[in-house]
This record gives C-alpha cells, sequence and structure tokens, in this order.
C-alpha cells in the first residue's frame, strides 16, 4: 500500500468531529496531549437508550458498569439473560444491581430503545442470530469481540446493519486507547515516513480454567485476542494482501492453541500479530511497534498506554531522537468507546469504524486464526 494510499485509508477509518483537536497542531502542543478525552468534556445532547443481551462474555459487566457510569449520555432500560446457569454466576455482580431484567422480546419492545450490548458468551452459537434481531428491530449494536466463527453468517448481518444505515460497534477498544490515537495520528501526518513493519503482541499467563474455555474454539488464543491487535494493523496498513498462520500447541495440559503467529503480507511491508497464553507477565509486554523509514513508535504495554517516538528528524515539538510522550489518563477502559458509539448514534459524528472495516478485521482474524475462507 501506497503512502498516499495508506493515508486515504486512515482518513476515512479514524475521521471524527474531534480531529480539529487531535491534528497536527495539537499533537505538536502534546503537553498535554490533546487526544479523544477531549469529547468527554461535550456537553450531552441528550441520553440514548440501551439495553444489554447476555451477561456471559467476559467483558459483560465492565460494560455495564460503564454504561451507568456514562449517565449524561446513556439510559440504561433493562439487561437480558435467558441462560440460568449465568444468571446464578453473574447475575448479582454490582454492575447488575437495581436493573429490570427482561426477556428479549420485552428489550427489543422497549419504547425509545435506540441501542443494545450484545455481551454473550463468544461460545454461544447464537451471537450473530441475537445480533441479526437487533438490527431487525432497528437497533445499532455494541458487539463485543469476536464476532463468531463464521464470516458468513457476520458479513450476511452487517450487511443488513448497513443496509438499515446502522451503526455495528466492535468491542475493540484499544482503538480508542490514547497512545493508539496519537500512532494513527503521527501516522496520518507522516511523521514515520514509509511504514515497512508493525509487530504487535497480545499474550497473557492463563490459568487452567481459562485455558479449558478456550479450548472451545479452533483458533484458540488466537480467535480470542488477536481481533484487538489486527484492528489496530488494518487501521493503520489498510487490507492486507495475504495472510499467513502459524498455530502451535505449546502446553500439554488442554489440547487447543495456546501460542499464535500470523503474518500480513503488504506490497512494501509485512506486519506480525502474535497471541500466547502462556507467557509469564505477558500482560505488561502487550505491545504495538510501528515503524518507518523516518520513525518509530513504540507502545508497551498497551494498558496503562507507555509510548515511546523515535524520529529521524523534528516533528512539531518533538525532537529528533528518541523520547518518550506523555499522555492523558484512561478515566476508564471503555470510556471513550462507548461516548464514541453514543455519539455516532445522536448524529455528532461519523462511524471512524465503518461496517467495511469491521468486515476486514473479521475476515483477517479469522484468516489469522487458521479457519477456511468460506
Amino acid at each position: 500500500m501506497s503512502r498516499e494510499t495508506r493515508r486515504d485509508f486512515l482518513r476515512q477509518t479514524t475521521r471524527t468531529t474531534t480531529d480539529a483537536a487531535i491534528g497536527s497542531v495539537a499533537l505538536a502542543a502534546c503537553s498535554p496531549w490533546l487526544g479523544p478525552h477531549a469529547i468527554a468534556a461535550d456537553p450531552p445532547r441528550g441520553k440514548i437508550k440501551v439495553g444489554q443481551i447476555g451477561i456471559g462474555h467476559n467483558h459483560a459487566s465492565a460494560k455495564m458498569a460503564t454504561f451507568r457510569k456514562l449517565s449524561e449520555h446513556c439510559e440504561v432500560v433493562g439487561i437480558v439473560e435467558p441462560d440460568p446457569e449465568w444468571r446464578k454466576k453473574r447475575g448479582n455482580q454490582s454492575a447488575y444491581r437495581d436493573l429490570t431484567w427482561m426477556t428479549e422480546e420485552q428489550l427489543l419492545n422497549t419504547k425509545g430503545l435506540q441501542a443494545v450490548a450484545v455481551e454473550v458468551d463468544p461460545g454461544d452459537d447464537q451471537l450473530m442470530a441475537i445480533t441479526g434481531r437487533c438490527i431487525d428491530a432497528g437497533m445499532h449494536v455494541h458487539l463485543d469481540k469476536p464476532g463468531g466463527e463464521s464470516f458468513s453468517a457476520f458479513k450476511k448481518v452487517l450487511d443488513e446493519a448497513e443496509r438499515r444505515d446502522l451503526t455495528v460497534q466492535l468491542g475493540y477498544m484499544y482503538r480508542n486507547n490514547p497512545a493508539m490515537q496519537f500512532c494513527f495520528q503521527a501516522v496520518r501526518e507522516g511523521w514515520l515516513g514509509e511504514i515497512f513493519e508493525v509487530h504487535s503482541v497480545m499474550n497473557r499467563d492463563q490459568p487452567l480454567s481459562y485455558l479449558k474455555w478456550l479450548s472451545q474454539f479452533r483458533g484458540g488464543t488466537m480467535f480470542i485476542f488477536a481481533g484487538h491487535l489486527i484492528d489496530l494493523v488494518v487501521t493503520i496498513m489498510g487490507k492486507p494482501d495475504r495472510i499467513t498462520s502459524y498455530q502451535r500447541q505449546t502446553q500439554s495440559e488442554v489440547e487447543f492453541y495456546d501460542n499464535g503467529l500470523a503474518v500480513f503480507e503488504y506490497p512494501r511491508a509485512t506486519a506480525t500479530v502474535r497471541t500466547a497464553s502462556l507467557e509469564v507477565g505477558g500482560y505488561q509486554r502487550r505491545q504495538l511497534v510501528v515503524c518507518g523509514d523516518e520513525g518509530t513508535i513504540e507502545i508497551r504495554p498497551l494498558e496503562p498506554p507507555k509510548l515511546r517516538l523515535t524520529l529521524a528528524k523534528p516533528r512539531g515539538s518533538f525532537k529528533k531522537g528518541t523520547q518518550d510522550v506523555t499522555l492523558p489518563s484512561i478515566p476508564g477502559r471503555y470510556d471513550e468507546h462507548l461516548l464514541e458509539l453514543a455519539r455516532i448514534i445522536r448524529g455528532e459524528i461519523e462511524n471512524p469504524y465503518p461496517i467495511s472495516h469491521e468486515l476486514i478485521v473479521q475476515e483477517a482474524l479469522l484468516s489469522a486464526s487458521g479457519y477456511p475462507s468460506e
């Protein structure tokens, strides 16, 4: 992908009404850097009514807690969980206290409902069917990752959402991370020159119980975690020409792919995506490194983010050479992500990650995880 083509792609996938605040002037100032958190200060233009289907996803309670935290922007009308086992395991969590439990039909027929967070267990074979019913009911959707193991099922639902002009926001929270926003903007402004390499890692040391849960997925660790990284790679580099998956089983306690590598090929660059469930202290080594012929950005760890910038020549207020970049603190992992959803629904901004982007990411995720093309 040429430099001009990549910049056009970035301009499309990261454009929001905050660009004026985030742009090159803000990047140059960078003390503090005005990232996506600037939007939190905007006065709300009315609350959106939201509901949630499912509490089986591991991020479900945190998403609901965030919706309730964003009370100036969101009104939670109810929650759905038909599985009595999940109600027993997680229904008493504080995030759900005092909420109205409903059936799916009751929720989707709630007057004024605008959006639904689909937070069912990723292994639920009804994941895309539930999402499809939300779309058919005219709802915008926050769909927690990953979007199922069938690309055709995923595409069918998202195509219908696009036909109805509805938003489907995948739960890739790193895209709103201030370090990533800085990186996207630096690439867009040409600070790094021609990108020739992207290196990304998302590892952890998982307990046996979690490994057993992961073993239900053909794609293993890569399928569950790599989407976060692929979302970033695609935002920076666009759709790859080819993806080669290298899946390995390293641990013997549970039979599944616990150690994965995927190589993304571009005309003049490569990107690597690594996930493993056996790295001691792996959370602190989660990283994204973007290398160009005029500079490099290293983000490690991803949360809380630390960013090191190396430049071949001065850019804005940054000098030639290597320096750490001061980033704003993150009020909450999902705050900016779900606030962005509210602003899209209210018509304040265009969706910076349209359906076309989500389709590229999902197709790439399945290919990187070793699933056959459909």
